[in-house]
């Protein structure tokens, strides 16, 4: 006997069906371009390390600048993770932008540039969400394992829900936890 064809039905089915294309459409590997800086992030050189990717608002955001301003700070206190903080902005606004962060940015410090957010798309990154005037993408945080599996991430409601550095912290070292007592898969 099969389940009514309810509204809530059809919409847990599409739901699961969009999540399982949006995995299956995750980058194996994907390249970042820095205008700031010139610098480059490719997820093929950071193999061996987690890798968070810091999906910010295209805008000027208070709370982008004080989130990007305390993962900086922590990520320049350790390796353990790679920060990887993407705007979809033009160029010129991700210089902008970035010189907000002021004194206060760590050195070798950079911000990426994610290009009409397809990277944001890739990963799933709901958008339609609505700030000063733009309809932006929600402000998210993918965490992906050492191998680039997406092992955790974290979609904000608005632009002030993020996911803290001490929550950050406390996540990666249960994630870590949870891999050590797991039984190797052959």
């Amino acid at each position: 006997m099969s389940c009514p064809r309810t509204p809530w039905r059809r919409f847990a089915v599409l739901a699961a069906s969009i999540a399982a294309l949006t995995a299956a459409a995750a980058p194996i590997d994907f390249t970042v371009d820095s205008p700031v800086d010139g610098r480059k992030f490719r997820l093929a050189d950071a193999r061996g390390r987690y890798v968070a990717l810091h999906f910010l608002l295209k805008t000027e955001c208070p709370y982008c600048l004080r989130h990007t301003r305390d993962y900086a700070k922590r990520s320049a206190a350790s390796d353990e993770v790679a920060h990887v903080f993407l705007k979809p902005d033009s160029a010129d606004e991700i210089k902008r932008w970035a010189g907000g962060l002021g004194a206060d940015a760590p050195k070798g410090f950079t911000v990426y540039r994610d290009p009409d957010a397809k990277l944001a798309d890739a990963y799933g990154i709901p958008g339609g969400y609505a700030f000063h005037g733009e309809t932006v993408h929600y402000p998210a945080l993918v965490l992906l394992d050492p191998a680039g599996k997406e092992v955790f991430r974290h979609v904000g409601k608005d632009n002030s829900d993020r996911l803290g550095t001490a929550a950050f912290t406390a996540k990666i070292a249960e994630i870590k936890a949870t891999a050590k007592s797991s039984p190797k898969n052959p």
